[in-house]
């Protein structure tokens, strides 16, 4: 079976980011509609989304031109699910790949969708989806749109392992966020942005993530759309097409 549909217009592309030091590759699939930058799951690829049929759950909307989405890579294998990387150096790697995505993904998507001050929708599964919301409330300026799938959304304690600097304080959303004050990031994050956190309630699951999360956000005066899935709805791929094929198609107003 084929991934995608032929006739689905994809483009690889990518460069050396001198920030990260390594090659980084970028897919875009479509060619119009509102930008969507994929976040991949745990220690996989860009093309995670297209192997286990993400793309193909979505296709419908990228043909019909409501999304265009782009897809990374992770540095997860080189940061936080890397046992021999130290926490302080997980977190400095982790601050890098941000500012990768700030300065060099969103410009590039930008470039592409001929729009230099483009807000994008970002969105991803499981680790991904931590991601996903650590780039949208670090940067609203960027990201106008949050779909979170299946996520978590604290480093702490069981990857930070007891360590706090700057470098993670700063991409960790459970530990910034908070401290958002009043002003122009705060209105954006309010008043200019959609802000949806998806979660299964069965097996491997863990819908208490994103609850405390969604609390932690309702706290801050921030309105956000916490959607728990039934107890079949478990932690895979299956799960992922059904939620971001609703909120592409039916929830997000682009």
């Amino acid at each position: 079976m084929d991934h995608v549909d032929p006739n689905l217009p994809r483009h690889d592309f990518g460069w050396y980011s001198p920030r990260l030091r390594m090659e980084m590759p970028i897919v875009r699939y479509g060619n119009w509609g509102h930008p969507l930058l994929l976040l991949p799951t745990a220690q996989s690829d860009l093309y995670d989304c297209e192997r286990f049929l993400l793309i193909r759950a979505i296709e419908h909307h990228i043909l019909a031109g409501r999304v265009s989405v782009f897809s990374i890579d992770s540095i997860n294998a080189h940061a936080w699910m890397n046992d021999e990387v130290p926490v302080p150096e997980a977190a400095r790697r982790q601050a890098l790949y941000s500012a990768y995505v700030e300065q060099e993904v969103v410009p590039y998507i930008r470039r592409a969708v001929g729009d230099p001050e483009a807000r994008i929708g970002v969105s991803g599964a499981s680790f991904g989806a931590f991601h996903a919301a650590n780039l949208f409330f670090r940067r609203p300026d960027q990201f106008d749109t949050l779909i979170a799938m299946s996520g978590f959304y604290d480093l702490v304690p069981s990857y930070s392992r007891g360590f706090m600097n700057d470098d993670l304080y700063f991409n960790n959303p459970m530990s910034f966020i908070p401290k958002i004050n009043g002003g122009h990031t705060l209105d954006l994050i309010r008043n200019h942005s959609q802000i949806h956190i998806v979660s299964g309630q069965g097996a491997y699951e863990a819908p208490h993530a994103s609850k405390r999360f969604s609390q932690m956000l309702w706290d801050k005066g921030i309105w956000n759309n916490l959607d728990l899935w039934g107890h079949d709805m478990k932690h895979d791929w299956p799960t992922w097409h059904r939620m971001l094929n609703h909120y592409v198609g039916d929830r997000v107003g682009w």
